[in-house]
């Protein structure tokens, strides 16, 4: 690294005169317009509204109607004065809105002319459906854009303080889900070769399933001392973060914290020196 005092970039024209941008300055920032009869797929990333991109800032203060999953929390819905809120969330074991009856909601809104933002926790392509939601909408002829979001199973396991690659540890990742189209653990999945190609895990929506899922892993061949965290309500004032072995997790205790995501592997332990974050000391901010 050089000690030679960079030249910073020239102002954007958006930006106003002085020595740091200001919030106000992106009123007059050149974002995409959001049309009437259009939506919006977006992600609002893993909870605290301060990890919400900018994209999506811009999106919900323009947006006619946000129809947003239940994951998605009163401080980010704040962004979107004046917009319509429809609730379409998904959570497992309760009652939640039906797939199919969500696409058609879609449309509806957007052939009415309306700037639709559909709002998903995390990212709307990382096992948010938001893959369907795009087929319903091109067989509509209905015209979207995508929003990326910071996923749970990145920025959540940063909060806990647990990088999910380290070059000590490991050169690769896997993501999956815990359960499938059915609500059951997956049956697509190659267990017992998964356990052996990826060393660092990282399992969304697996809470239900954990015991099963560490039983096949252990049986697999993975080590029952390798290190579990179960971390919920990432970037929440309500931040938990529970660590277990591998051994354990076969055997959950009663009552895990959801909504979670688990991470397994040998990043896991690098938490005990690069936990930073204090939930409690979080509340009223925006992360």
């Amino acid at each position: 690294m050089s000690d030679r005092q960079s030249v910073p970039p020239r102002a954007a024209r958006w930006a106003s005169e002085g020595e740091r941008c200001r919030f106000g300055d992106l009123d007059a920032a050149p974002f995409p317009p959001f049309e009437p009869g259009t939506v919006w797929l977006a992600g609002a990333g893993p909870g605290a509204a301060g990890l919400l991109t900018l994209m999506a800032a811009h999106g919900l203060m323009q947006a006619d109607v946000v129809i947003h999953d239940a994951l998605v929390g009163a401080d980010v819905l704040a962004f979107a004065k004046g917009a319509r809120l429809v609730h379409a969330g998904k959570r497992g074991g309760k009652p939640s809105a039906v797939q199919a009856d969500i696409c058609e909601r879609l449309v509806a809104e957007a052939k009415a002319g309306q700037r639709v933002l559909r709002l998903k926790g995390g990212d709307p392509f990382m096992f948010g459906r938001g893959g369907e939601e795009c087929e319903a909408l091109v067989r509509a002829g209905v015209r979207y854009r995508i929003v990326p979001g910071v996923s749970a199973g990145l920025g959540g396991v940063a909060y806990a303080g647990i990088p999910v690659t380290h070059r000590s540890t490991n050169q690769s990742v896997t993501f999956l889900t815990g359960h499938d189209l059915t609500g059951a653990m997956p049956a697509a999945i190659n267990w017992e070769r998964l356990a052996t190609a990826s060393p660092v895990l990282v399992m969304y929506m697996a809470t239900k399933h954990l015991a099963a899922i560490a039983a096949r892993l252990l049986a697999a061949g993975r080590g029952p001392d390798e290190p579990v965290a179960i971390i919920a309500n990432a970037t929440l004032p309500d931040q938990t973060v529970v660590p277990l072995t591998l051994r354990q997790a076969a055997e959950p205790p009663d009552a895990l914290p959801t909504p979670a995501v688990i991470v397994v592997g040998a990043v896991v332990p690098l938490a005990e020196r690069l936990a930073w974050f204090d939930a409690a000391e979080s509340a009223g901010l925006m992360g």
